[in-house]
């Protein structure tokens, strides 16, 4: 009998049954589909050794006047700025500095804690504090280990909260941010009696955001119950909701804005040593917007423009659907004049604005319920709006992304692209994804590109985890679907950077499709067939030998390989009753490629799957069309 050819459809499918799908893909990890075949995704490496605090959600590359790389970091703790993979550089605003004197500091002997008293200091737990201009308190607190950065471990009241002593000039790591006792911690002895003196000033950070999602109210919910059971709840609450940063350059120097907070200005003149300091204390501003969902600067005609911002008659109150910009390059002229092009708009559907996403022609405009595209159109108006489509939905803030000039996102249950009208994207893994879903952390989901393989990949938390665990992957190009497992909290595209650069779980900054890797650990990858039936499916067959088709180009490995297994069933309801997997090894690059000429089989049943998997580093791997010999073997 002659050798049968397996050629799969791309794509996987998990809207219909395995039995269903035959001779398509049904089960996917780290895979994904180039030119309709199944390969290897490329693996990590650290981007650089340094590490930063926080969840990373928002980042932002740009390139300086002097040639340098710059990368603007947003995490639920901090802003930093990450020049050509070096150090993470802290520029987090300052939201208030004390005057001297205002703070004194209570040691107790034996204890590393020293209680803090500064009235009204509006800090919440975890924000971050540097005092500068102490004395010692007598003892092992003395003023070197005073007059540095600390973050608040615990709020007592309106006036006093706790911090914990560490030696001078050792750094606040994520292991103690997260409650763990620090190996450098100082212990105050008998003769800590002082408070620090007359001179003690403390710059207090822009306070810091919920790493998770917060709903409802009550105990548990936002900077509500972060204090002990039974303490007053005296701390002013400062977001119920996930902290995410926008952000762009202006020139060479950056824009951010804390979402549902300030708006603040960064120097690239003034070096890393220096903050960002809140738009509206420029010189010559006027009626600058102080709180805002989003900013971003217009990329064709150069204005700043601020989502969901407060109004210009009425500052200092968020007005969430106003959409304010300021006159042409200009940073600090925002007052609406005839002389200028500053202006102010307000949609009209919905209840805020969710997100805002730039295309070459125009912006679009998310709100809670509809889409509206924004348009620059000159003077006297400058821009303009336009209702695009009512009843969609949208994940969050960071669910859209745009390639050229059309815009991807994804909504409740439904994935969705603008190229001009909006359509719903035929999702062929729909259920599976949003069947295993964590809406409460819906916020958390990010959209990127992967411009170098035509892929749009959206990481988002599963059922089990409040923080993105796995991905899905829509292919523009060749219009198919995948997934897997991996966890990602943002993802940056190539351009400035040769590769992707995502954000990782562990504080890390990862360059993606950097090898087969996991950092230098293996990577496991596979991909499964659904089941093909052998004949009509009635008759019995036998699988006695299987003609590989693999290509390992790219692998590092001295002997790459990857596991084939095919197993059979009887019914499309069965268990899988006999399996036989393989090993199938490069033996040789040249003159051309050479691997595992046959595998032998002995498989008995009515249809079959297979399944290609890799577990070994320095492994990359792509399917060809691999071929099965079958033969009758009656009925029963």
């Amino acid at each position: 009998m002659p050798l049968t050819k397996l050629q799969f459809r791309p794509g996987v499918n998990r809207e219909t049954t395995s039995y269903t799908n035959e001779g398509g893909w049904f089960d996917v990890d780290k895979v994904r589909f180039r030119f309709g075949m199944p390969e290897k995704i490329g693996g990590w490496e650290k981007f650089t050794n340094a590490s930063y605090l926080g969840t990373a959600r928002a980042m932002h590359p740009w390139v300086a006047l002097d040639n340098s790389r710059l990368i603007g970091i947003g995490t639920s703790l901090k802003y930093y700025i990450n020049q050509d993979g070096g150090a993470f550089n802290d520029i987090t605003p300052i939201r208030n500095t004390t005057s001297a004197g205002d703070v004194t500091f209570a040691a107790t002997n034996g204890s590393s804690v020293i209680t803090v008293t500064d009235t009204n200091h509006g800090a919440v737990v975890n924000d971050f504090v540097t005092f500068s201009g102490a004395a010692s308190l007598g003892g092992n607190i003395t003023a070197a280990v005073l007059n540095q950065e600390y973050y608040v471990t615990q709020v007592i009241n309106d006036n006093s909260y706790k911090i914990v002593a560490r030696a001078a000039g050792t750094t606040i790591s994520q292991i103690t941010v997260n409650g763990a006792l620090s190996p450098s911690q100082v212990n105050a002895n008998s003769s800590d009696s002082g408070n620090g003196g007359s001179s003690t000033v403390g710059a207090y950070q822009v306070s810091v955001g919920l790493d998770t999602t917060a709903t409802g109210a009550g105990w548990g919910v936002g900077t509500w119950g972060r204090n002990g059971w039974g303490q007053a709840a005296t701390t002013p609450i400062v977001t119920n909701t996930l902290r995410i940063w926008s952000h762009d350059n202006f020139g060479e120097d950056l824009l951010i804005n804390v979402r549902n907070g300030g708006i603040y200005y960064w120097d690239k003149t003034g070096g890393f040593a220096t903050r960002a300091v809140s738009l509206d204390s420029l010189a010559g501003s006027t009626k600058a917007p102080t709180i805002a969902k989003q900013i971003m600067v217009s990329d064709r005609d150069r204005h700043i423009i601020a989502f969901g911002c407060d109004t210009e008659t009425n500052p200092g109150v968020q007005d969430p659907l106003v959409i304010r910009f300021s006159s042409q390059e200009s940073l600090t002229d925002w007052a609406t004049t005839t002389a200028n092009t500053a202006g102010e708009l307000r949609l009209g559907s919905g209840s805020e604005i969710v997100t805002a996403v730039e295309t070459r022609q125009q912006i679009l405009v998310y709100t809670d319920e509809s889409l509206y595209a924004m348009q620059f159109l000159g003077p006297p108006f400058t821009f303009g709006v336009n209702l695009v489509s009512e009843n969609i939905t949208t994940m969050g803030p960071l669910c859209a992304v745009a390639v050229e000039d059309n815009v991807f996102w994804m909504g409740l249950k439904e994935f969705y692209v603008y190229g001009g009208t909006v359509q719903r994207l035929p999702c062929s893994v729909r259920d599976f994804v949003f069947d295993d879903f964590n809406l409460l952390q819906r916020e958390k989901i990010v959209a990127a590109t992967n411009t170098a393989f035509s892929e749009i990949w959206w990481f988002y938390p599963s059922a089990s985890s409040d923080n993105n665990d796995r991905y899905v992957v829509y292919n523009y190009e060749q219009k198919v679907w995948y997934y897997g497992s991996l966890a990602r909290s943002f993802w940056m595209d190539r351009g400035i950077f040769d590769n992707p650069i995502a954000a990782g779980p562990n504080n890390y900054l990862y360059t993606q499709e950097s090898g087969f890797d996991d950092d230098g650990s293996a990577l496991t990858a596979y991909i499964e067939s659904s089941q093909l039936d052998i004949g009509d499916g009635e008759q019995f067959s036998f699988i006695r030998r299987m003609i590989p088709d693999l290509t390992f180009r790219g692998s590092t490995a001295g002997s790459p390989s990857a596991n084939i297994t095919v197993k059979t069933r009887n019914f499309p309801g069965g268990n899988y009753l006999q399996s036989t997997s393989s090993a199938v090894t490069k033996t040789a690059s040249v003159p051309v490629e050479q691997f595992t000429d046959q595998v032998h089989l002995r498989l008995r049943g009515r249809s079959f799957a297979m399944r290609i998997e890799s577990t070994a580093t320095g492994v990359g791997w792509r399917l060809g069309s691999p071929r099965l010999d079958v033969r009758p073997d009656g009925r029963r």
